[in-house]
């Protein structure tokens, strides 16, 4: 239990119909009776009830408030919690708070709240980031992913992992203790398929594709020569005009980024500048970053412009496609003079589409296309990054140890399954120091 108490505006900056303000720490109670009048009872306040009445300083009226004490263990800090819920302006939020402050506390850090509750033991350290990762969520997936994860989900495998892993320092410190009664070889065969299974299971957990598609998102780049169509195809596919659009070849000198959502990933579009030899500085600079946006996609869409034949680059481009590229037919609303027979002429591999900016009809194949790359498993069990990491240096900790096994070793074994250990127990907190908890907490918000 923290010794000090703390304070901070809960709700987000700006005006709303009702902001709340937490505070949390052995002083919460009496802060909340010097400065809350509540109607019609008395205090102190029940446990765990809101009680409406008013919010004063000194003999000064800030505001009408609905008003909780939440008593420890009973909070979510586990320390004595009072919350005030007030009007949302900004200036009697910071009216209120700053009353709470002159009251005895101090103003809260980023995260201090979630960063006591784990410090008193209500939440492990991976619970703690599930409750930011649901605040920050920006997609279904990574909302439900962070869900899954405050459940206790990673938790839990961790937690049972870890169990194995003790199991096998068992025994092999029973092989290097009793030596007269096991031999090494005996030691060390018992031990391998014990730690062959925690090695699979722990590779199996980890869907670094999915967990890269949950937090990140789904990139895709639109490029090709210039006055293909690849602005209007982004406005379409987006549904914003963010591109401008004109009949002049070059419009687009940089690249233009929008956002959609399919099954939960979100899915981000650059629009690039006309791939071409240039003399223009400016332009130059927008090809090179076109070029740079194509090697950094998780899949190209090359547009053509279906109303024109294919010039002698674009055929170049068609048959050293790589990867995960889509040939777009564009400008089908019009006379076409090139379609995708041209197109599997010259490359019978590639994966080709007719479309239309003006048609939303002739996108939809496309956006069917994209949901089939985004899809991520519903039972991830690791997919935070840092999670990740842990988990790949315990990995790496286990294979060495199985190596070392293999050249009957167990005094250097030790060494590894202890690293592997202490790897695991980062994930839960069991072991962590304090510079990676102010890493952690640092990047949450003030108020959680």
């Amino acid at each position: 239990m923290n010794q000090d108490t703390i304070a901070a505006i809960a709700t987000p900056p700006g005006t709303g119909g009702i902001g709340i303000i937490r505070i949390s720490g052995p002083e919460a109670e009496p802060i909340l009776n010097r400065i809350f009048r509540p109607s019609g009872v008395k205090l102190p306040l029940e446990n765990r009830k809101l009680t409406y009445g008013h919010i004063m300083d000194g003999d000064s009226l800030l505001d009408e408030c609905m008003a909780v004490i939440m008593r420890a263990p009973g909070s979510y800090t586990r320390e004595d919690v009072a919350e005030l819920q007030i009007h949302g302006g900004i200036q009697v939020m910071n009216a209120v708070l700053d009353t709470c402050l002159k009251c005895g506390s101090r103003l809260a850090e980023p995260g201090e709240f979630t960063k006591r509750a784990f410090l008193n033991g209500r939440i492990d350290l991976s619970r703690a980031e599930a409750v930011m990762g649901m605040i920050s969520a920006r997609g279904e997936q990574e909302y439900r992913n962070a869900v899954r994860q405050m459940e206790g989900g990673t938790a839990d495998f961790i937690r049972t992992a870890s169990e194995e892993l003790y199991g096998l320092q068992a025994g092999l410190a029973a092989c290097i203790d009793y030596p007269e009664e096991i031999s090494d070889e005996e030691g060390t065969d018992a031990l391998k398929p014990g730690l062959e299974k925690l090695i699979n299971t722990l590779e199996e957990a980890m869907d670094e594709r999915s967990a890269r598609l949950i937090h990140d998102g789904f990139q895709v780049t639109l490029y090709g020569t210039p006055n293909a169509g690849k602005s209007s195809l982004l406005n379409a596919l987006i549904g914003q005009n963010k591109a401008i659009v004109t009949d002049i070849p070059g419009t687009t000198r940089d690249t233009v980024e929008g956002e959609i959502m399919l099954d939960g990933i979100r899915v981000h579009f650059t629009d690039t500048a006309g791939l071409r030899e240039t003399d223009d500085p400016i332009e130059k600079i927008g090809v090179e970053r076109s070029e740079q946006a194509v090697r950094n996609a998780d899949m190209t869409l090359l547009v053509l412009d279906g109303s024109r034949r294919i010039t002698e680059d674009e055929k170049e481009r068609i048959r050293t496609i790589a990867g995960r590229c889509i040939i777009l037919i564009n400008k089908s609303d019009i006379l076409q003079v090139t379609e995708e027979k041209d197109i599997l002429e010259i490359n019978p591999e590639a994966a080709c589409l007719t479309v239309s900016a003006l048609d939303p009809e002739t996108l939809k194949p496309l956006k069917e296309k994209l949901k089939e790359q985004v899809r991520v498993s519903d039972r991830m069990t690791i997919s935070q990054p840092r999670h990740l990491d842990a988990v790949r240096r315990a990995v790496s900790a286990l294979k060495s140890a199985k190596s070392t096994l293999d050249s009957m070793t167990p005094d250097m074994a030790s060494t590894d399954l202890q690293s592997a250990q202490a790897a695991l127990a980062e994930i839960t907190g069991d072991q962590a120091d304090e510079k990676l908890l102010d890493r952690i907490f640092s990047t949450f918000c003030v108020g959680k």
